[in-house]
């Protein structure tokens, strides 16, 4: 069987399985519901999850500090 490679960059857990006799109306509507909800969650929280990507992209101001010995 062949990992996924998700967004969320999960490799472990449940499977969540779908059902392979879904009819292309059913799978889109699903989709469809996937999209409105990932929109109304980008709303509410643009700030936030903004500033959440940022800090997990970009190293610390001071990460650099972290490998130098203070003699001091």
């Amino acid at each position: 069987m062949t990992r996924l490679h998700l967004p969320s960059g999960t490799t472990h857990g449940l499977d969540f399985l779908i059902p392979d006799n879904w009819s292309a109306d059913q799978a889109l509507a699903v989709i469809e519901l996937l999209d409105d909800l990932r929109e109304r969650i980008c709303t509410h929280y643009q700030v936030a999850l903004h500033e959440l990507q940022r800090e997990q992209r970009d190293p610390p101001v001071n990460a650099h500090l972290n490998d130098i010995d203070d003699p001091f």
